[in-house]
């Protein structure tokens, strides 16, 4: 049976049976796409002899790369997964490598296995090319005894953000690779965002300081999924401008998409992860080999298991050829995997987002997305993963019970109109940029004739003082230099912000750190920790000595910790007029008081226990706006309710900062919120949302030139969801402090509609 009657006969169940019919929110057909060819002149004779042989002919976004760089131009590819970017981008490395035989390029990846997989692929073309380059790996698993061969003879390294942070502190050992460099590839660029991004931002300007110390000047390439704002996040994450190739030249087959929701009468008998089991059934028993990608490891363990069961009783021989992949497994058992889907073996694996980004296990013919894994650009990455060449393939993206999922059910435009989400870096967090100065002092000392405004940011000399008086930093002569007991790189940590850390012990082992609101909010006294997904008891919080000790228990219960929040307005704020509504944004400062948990078993509160902690205060970055006493007037006549302009106001709250990750690439954790009926700053009722990191992380300031759009997309979730009183798919948080009481679905309507009055269509979309 070919492809297209597979998928085809798929499709009818999907609409025909009873089990699946109701569910189908909305099928999208994209059609197929032909390829479109270019010719580039030039080429060297051992590229085109490589091209002739293989019969490759290059598209049309391989050759504008090619172009832009021969001309010294930056570029950023967002063209689409499995288009040829890797081609893209290695073409023209190897040309100047093949025309200056001192020449050096650095491949940074977010994740070991994609550099794994790439050095493949540089081996083979070293060999076709017959070009001496010596790719090779430098990170934490390099053998100790080849890394100085490795500095001395490869003219490609491959190397992550991590590797990264601690070579720059021995450059002179590197003195030859980095006055020849020409290229610094940065491949699944989209992963540097947020604290991570914020912090390789400042990591890449160190290395092109030290760069500019030996005298040379790298074109960069990035490569990375469709963004709405690709030139600017390419320019904050380097420091350099950049051209954008984006049309994609790739052949593509019919792709069906069908957006499933077991939520359709607002709820559900049967749990998105048992639907997903259901689904992956009929894909692997109609013989489509499956990807499906679930939200977490345990996750992927489970519907795995619970296939292998299921397909035991209706088709034994198809038992053995069900499995789960994820981070953790043995490096021989991933490599063995990634070779079954390749070869067609294994026809259903679940895994978690590990199988993503660009390692290579050819094309599939479906997809299954259990649950929107956070950001469109992440769903377009795995959808990526259906369709041989030119055949037809089936995505389905299974919907949970929370505001994004059930919004883009009901509006399926957000998914495939143009892209909508904004990767944020913060070139401003004054704890992240004095962290890097730091490690710059010690690789080289901060000259007085450097403009450090310039590299790391206006307000550099004030970090430099405040580095000078902890004793981090001293004066000699032309400038500064380190004055640390420890190496710099070590005081730093690309993953966060906060250098209060806390460290997870069990049985005399390091099991994970956390910074300190994550240990408050997950790791308590008395809480259930979950780790890759194994469950722990808190048996001691030791806040002087920063450790918490757990210890392994298989238990039915789960903690939640419950909190009060008091926000402080510090100086005045920005003002930006939309129509007949104001919003402000500007510093803040937040105290979170953790008083108590509870141990729970699905929604049922078991018992209550308290919590002697002291607060947490930071300062950060929000924004905010008031509700006058005449809209609460307007409402409290309009809506009868007790708590109706209370829970409304809650409502709002809540329900803006689950659509904020729709436009801007975060997690709702990533921000904080309070909602209160007279706030002492204002004397009015006002809601506040602010980056929930020490300093701000750019987050907050996005949303609020994009608030117009982020308030109609909040309306049309709240007032298409089913509920009548509210409910985990509108205005529902999992993180609320307080139990999300009050909530009033009625008064959170009316005042989200009063906004958008107030601003008008001209406001509507920013």
């Amino acid at each position: 049976m070919g492809n297209s009657e597979m998928v085809g006969r798929v499709l009818r169940r999907l609409k025909s049976d009873i089990r699946y019919h109701n569910r189908v929110e909305h099928i999208e057909v994209l059609p197929p796409q032909e390829a479109r060819y270019d010719d580039v002149e030039g080429l060297p004779q051992n590229i085109m002899g490589y091209l002739k042989t293989r019969g490759i002919k290059l598209y049309r976004h391989q050759c504008r790369t090619l172009e832009l760089l021969r001309v010294g131009e930056n570029v950023i590819i967002t063209t689409p997964t499995a288009s040829g970017k890797t081609l893209a981008f290695n073409m023209p490395v190897f040309e100047t490598l093949n025309e200056d035989e001192d020449a050096t390029a650095l491949y940074i990846y977010p994740a070991k296995a994609l550099a794994n997989d790439q050095l493949k692929t540089l081996q083979e073309l070293e060999k076709e090319f017959k070009i001496p380059i010596n790719p090779a790996i430098y990170d934490g698993d390099t053998d100790r005894s080849k890394k100085p061969w490795i500095r001395d003879n490869s003219r490609i390294v491959l190397t992550n953000p991590y590797e990264l942070h601690l070579v720059l502190s021995w450059h002179f050992q590197w003195e030859k690779f980095f006055k020849n460099l020409k290229y610094v590839v940065i491949d699944e660029a989209h992963q540097y965002r947020g604290v991570f991004g914020s912090n390789v931002a400042f990591l890449i300007r160190r290395l092109r300081r030290i760069c500019n110390f030996y005298g040379s000047d790298p074109q960069f390439v990035l490569s990375s999924a469709t963004l709405a704002n690709p030139e600017e996040f390419s320019s904050k994450l380097t420091g350099k401008s950049f051209k954008l190739v984006s049309e994609d030249g790739s052949p593509c087959g019919k792709k069906h998409f069908v957006l499933y929701n077991p939520y359709f009468k607002g709820k559900s008998k049967t749990s998105s992860h048992q639907e997903t089991k259901n689904l992956l059934l009929l894909f692997v028993l109609n013989d489509l080999q499956t990807l499906c990608f679930t939200v977490s490891r345990k996750m992927a363990e489970l519907i795995a298991l619970w296939s292998k069961n299921e397909m035991e009783e209706i088709r034994p021989d198809l038992t053995g050829k069900i499995t789960s992949y994820r981070a953790g497994y043995l490096a021989k058992e991933r490599r063995r995997i990634e070779l079954g889907l390749k070869n067609g073996i294994l026809k259903g694996v679940t895994t978690t987002n590990a199988l993503e980004l660009g390692i290579n296990i050819g094309s599939l013919d479906g997809v299954i997305i259990s649950g929107f894994p956070g950001t469109i650009m992440s769903t377009w990455q795995q959808a990526g993963r259906a369709g041989r060449g030119i055949d037809e393939s089936l995505v389905v993206l299974v919907a949970f019970e929370n505001p994004l999922d059930q919004y883009l059910m009901k509006h399926p435009e957000s998914i495939f109109d143009k892209p909508h989400e904004h990767a944020i870096i913060d070139l401003h967090n004054p704890k992240i940029v004095s962290g890097h100065l730091m490690c710059a002092s010690a690789e080289i000392p901060l000259k007085n004739n450097e403009n450090w405004d310039e590299i790391f940011g206006e307000g550099s000399e004030a970090h430099i003082e405040k580095l000078q008086e902890n004793g981090l930093v001293k004066r000699d002569g032309e400038g500064f230099v380190y004055a640390g007991d420890k190496v710099a790189a070590f005081s730093v940590s690309l993953d966060s912000i906060s250098s209060d850390m806390f460290r997870v012990m069990f049985a005399g082992r390091l099991l994970e750190v956390l910074d300190r609101e994550q240990a408050y909010r997950e790791a308590h006294e008395g809480a259930v920790l979950i780790n890759r997904g194994e469950t722990y008891l808190v048996q001691s919080f030791n806040l002087e000595k920063r450790v918490i000790n757990v210890v392994k228990r298989d238990v039915a219960h789960h903690t939640q910790v419950v909190r009060d929040i008091d926000v402080e307005i510090i100086g005045e704020g920005i003002r930006k007029d939309m129509g007949d509504f104001s919003i402000f944004f500007g510093d803040l400062e937040v105290s979170e008081y953790y008083h108590k948990y509870k141990i729970m078993s699905y929604d049922k509160v078991h018992a209550t226990k308290p919590l002697d902690l002291p607060p947490l205060k930071f300062k950060t970055k929000g924004l905010w706006f008031t509700v006058s006493d005449d809209v609460r007037d307007e409402l409290e006549k309009a809506v009868e309710g007790k708590e109706v302009f209370e829970g409304g106001i809650h409502g709002v709250e809540h329900a803006l900062i689950s659509m904020i990750p729709f436009n801007i690439m975060c997690d709702r954790f990533d921000m904080g919120g309070l909602s209160t009926p007279k706030h002492p700053g204002t004397g009015m009722a006002t809601i506040f949302i602010y980056d929930a990191f020490e300093g701000g992380m750019g987050l907050a300031e996005k949303a609020s030139e994009l608030f117009g759009e982020i308030l109609t997309r909040t309306f049309e979730l709240v007032r298409d969801c089913r509920c009548e009183v509210g409910c985990p798919a509108c205005i529902y948080s999992p993180k609320c402090g307080n139990d999300n009481k009050p909530l009033d679905k009625r008064g959170t309507l009316f005042l989200l509609q009063r906004m958008m009055d107030m601003i008008g269509e001209d406001h509507g979309n920013d």
